[in-house]
């Protein structure tokens, strides 16, 4: 989930998109302004696009959820 600064939502969509990894981005309303799917293959390869992500001068903050499958 990603926070971005107000009125910059469309570059940061585009910004997000580009990441390696990222398989889809919403543009929620709420707490957060994205929700970014992340589709790779390990934890170190999941941290590096989150670390990509967050190092965009328009995310404000993050918040990292791992889903499990059942």
């Amino acid at each position: 989930m990603i926070t971005v600064i107000p009125g910059e939502e469309k570059a940061a969509y585009n910004e997000i998109t580009k990441v390696p990894g990222v398989r889809e981005v919403f543009h929620v309303f709420g707490e957060y302004d994205f929700i970014a799917i992340i589709d790779v293959g390990s934890l170190s390869e999941i941290n590096k696009a989150v670390d990509t992500i967050r190092e965009s001068e328009i995310v404000t903050s993050t918040k990292t959820i791992i889903g499990a499958e059942l």
